[in-house]
């Protein structure tokens, strides 16, 4: 394992080397460099916080302020001697147990160059510094934040004159936008119609506060943040408190010792629920319903059916970063639809982590035993064999030859060798669950109690290949995907772990393309002994609450400001365990239904099958998602007209108006 900030090339981007933690795989540093304008060498480097991402001078050139997206503060630095005079924290929520996750990544200075004007993209929110005598020729004392301003989503450029100050909102008002909106009229009302791909950037133009309404706009802001649950995480356990599925303070008794995190790929709720009468689903929308996932529809019935469940990115890239760490850091924001230097959701690249890393260092760091499962890795094999031999190779019993590997050097440790990283659709997910479900026999033979506390798992067939020929079709890709979920929960209702095990399930993202609430709306549950109530909690969640549920079960805190602030799934238990245990449903779809041929096909069917072909296609994400989008309706539903209306239409229509 590399020492601390040993220099380390981040893997597979041939782009340079990076400083990492190597409890983290994070970046350890971050630098401003200092050019000589007369011959360009480099004059010196100078450290300052992690992620610099913005750099403003004052007026007379004599002071240089740097914003760092991951450490939350602002250095500033003097170029008279190129050295940091002062670091500002510019946390919305500081303290002793303060959580990281402002990402300060926007500067502007006041005309009089007394106030800076920092952009805390992860905040919503601009923070206001009255700068001291370090920072500024003007200022007394230490410079501090003195309140915040509310923007909208995810600030990332001021500007300012006399009066105004002028945003720039990232996210804006995001995917609210509706795609039924024509190009030339905004302004109409129309029901649905969302898509995690069509946002809508927004500039925004506030008076430029006044020493009497900033303590207004600051409450609001904490307000709109939730700051009371980051207060509620700092409350210290009580003694002699009861057990309960989920504690209402860190570090109080939880009735589970387990938890298994397992993450699927790229589905909305209604393209999977739609079909079920009991939750908000629209039936028409639903193309890999009861016929193709018969265990995700019995665990919705049997435990907990949630209709109103969100996932937090918008493509896979964001999506590994919200289940794995519950917060996207700076760097992919700014990379989002571009991805000229990598597409991190394998997690292959540092510069993508956040500083206080994932999940599993979480859990690790605090005494926990972490196993991952296909999570964060790569496998190496032979990729001249086919699906179908693989396939055929399963059930003979004949093993699977491979290696996972990581460029997370603390990953290393806590990976099974036995299940194969989840980036690859030629492996069928049938394997994962055999491989699974043998390390599960393994730990019941051992004495005690030894299975791991935290387990987290990569189940990513339901992502699909399209109609590729020598490939399933999608919906037998998802029935595989489906029966692999039915065996595990089987296998863990069946072990000696069951009642002190709860199971939580997650789609990475929905840039899957329709639903009729939200483009974030996706399938999630919450299956345990004390899940089983056979009823649909509406309770609004997301990826953040089923992270801060995991912590709160597990007695760790949370990571950063977004998991401190999400509300943890209490409606999702009970206090008594029911004396249930589940047992898989078969397949109704075979799992070796193949595409057809290219020479089978013609009219569009063969247009979408040359489609599927396409290279950008061989690994999840790396084509074009409308395409795939349109191909999956297709071998659904065939001819029926594409529902362009919610999932946003494409730049050719054809006929499908």
């Amino acid at each position: 394992m590399p020492g601390k900030n040993t220099t380390q090339e981040t893997a597979g981007v041939p782009y340079g080397k990076v400083f990492v933690d190597p409890t983290t795989g994070a970046t350890s540093q971050g630098t401003v460099s200092v050019y000589a304008l007369a011959d360009g060498k480099l004059v010196k480097e100078i450290s300052v916080g992690l992620h610099p991402n913005d750099l403003i001078t004052d007026s007379s050139e004599e002071l240089v302020y740097v914003a760092n997206g991951n450490s939350d503060n602002i250095s500033v630095i003097a170029t008279k001697d190129n050295k940091v005079k002062e670091t500002i924290p510019v946390q919305l929520m500081p303290g002793k147990l303060g959580f990281l996750g402002d990402t300060p990544n926007a500067l502007a200075l006041s005309k009089d160059g007394a106030t800076l004007y920092v952009a805390n993209g992860m905040d919503n929110a601009l923070a206001v510094v009255q700068l001291g005598q370090k920072a500024s020729p003007t200022g007394t004392g230490d410079s501090q934040v003195i309140g915040f301003i509310p923007t909208e989503a995810y600030p990332a450029g001021i500007d300012l004159d006399d009066e105004y100050l002028y945003i720039s909102n990232l996210e804006g008002e995001g995917a609210r936008i509706n795609s039924q909106e024509t190009e030339h009229d905004h302004s109409r009302n129309v029901k649905g119609a969302y898509n995690s791909h069509r946002q809508r950037a927004t500039l925004s133009t506030i008076p430029i506060p006044t020493a009497a309404s900033l303590p207004p706009l600051t409450q609001q802001v904490k307000e709109q943040n939730l700051s009371f649950r980051a207060d509620i995480a700092r409350l210290l356990p009580r003694k002699n408190v009861v057990p309960v599925p989920v504690p209402e303070r860190i570090g109080e008794p939880s009735v589970f010792k387990h938890v298994l995190y397992i993450i699927k790929e790229n589905r909305t709720y209604d393209q999977v629920f739609g079909d079920i009468k009991t939750g908000k689903g629209d039936p028409t929308l639903c193309i890999f319903g009861e016929e193709v996932t018969p265990n995700q529809h019995k665990l919705a019935r049997d435990f907990v059916l949630l209709d109103n469940y969100y996932v937090s990115g918008k493509c896979s890239a964001e999506g590994h970063q919200w289940t794995d760490a519950a917060i996207v850091s700076d760097y992919v924001e700014k990379n989002v639809r571009s991805w000229f230097r990598s597409y991190p959701h394998v997690q292959e690249d540092a510069l993508v982590y956040h500083k206080n890393g994932f999940l599993w260092d979480n859990a690790r760091n605090h005494g926990k035993s972490v196993r991952i499962y296909g999570e964060a890795c790569q496998p190496r094999y032979d990729h001249s064999i086919s699906w179908k031999d693989h396939y055929q190779n399963y059930l003979d019993g004949k093993p699977f030859e491979f290696t996972n590997t990581t460029t997370i050097s603390s990953v290393l440790p806590m990976l099974s060798q036995t299940f194969p990283g989840s980036d690859d659709m030629k492996i069928p997910d049938q394997i994962r669950a055999l491989a699974f479900i043998k390390e599960l026999e393994d730990y019941e033979q051992m004495d005690g109690d030894q299975l791991p506390e935290l387990m987290i798992m990569a189940l990513s067939v339901d992502h699909t290949v399209g109609t590729r020929p020598g490939y399933p079709t999608p919906e037998a890709m998802v029935a595989d995907n489906d029966l692999a979920v039915g065996r595990i929960v089987e296998a863990l209702a069946k072990s000696k772990f069951w009642k002190n095990t709860v199971v939580f399930v997650t789609e990475d993202d929905s840039q899957a393309g329709w639903d009729h609430v939200s483009a974030y709306r996706t399938t999630g549950q919450v299956i345990s002994a004390y899940s089983r109530q056979q009823k649909t909690v509406s309770t609004q969640y997301n990826q953040p609450s089923m992270i801060r549920t995991m912590e709160q079960i597990l007695g760790i805190p949370p990571m950063n400001v977004m998991d401190a602030t999400a509300l943890p799934m209490f409606d999702c238990f009970v206090n008594e365990p029911a004396d249930y245990r589940y047992t898989a449903e078969a397949n109704r779809i075979p799992l070796d239904k193949m595409n057809p041929s290219l020479g089978e096909l013609n009219g569009k069917a063969r247009k979408f099958a040359e489609q599927s072909m396409r290279p950008e296609f061989d690994f999840i994400d790396s084509g074009e998602d409308d395409v795939m989008n349109r191909i999956l309706w297709f071998a659904a539903k065939g001819k029926q007209k594409y529902p362009w209306k919610l999932a946003g239409k494409a730049e050719e229509e054809e006929d499908e108006e």
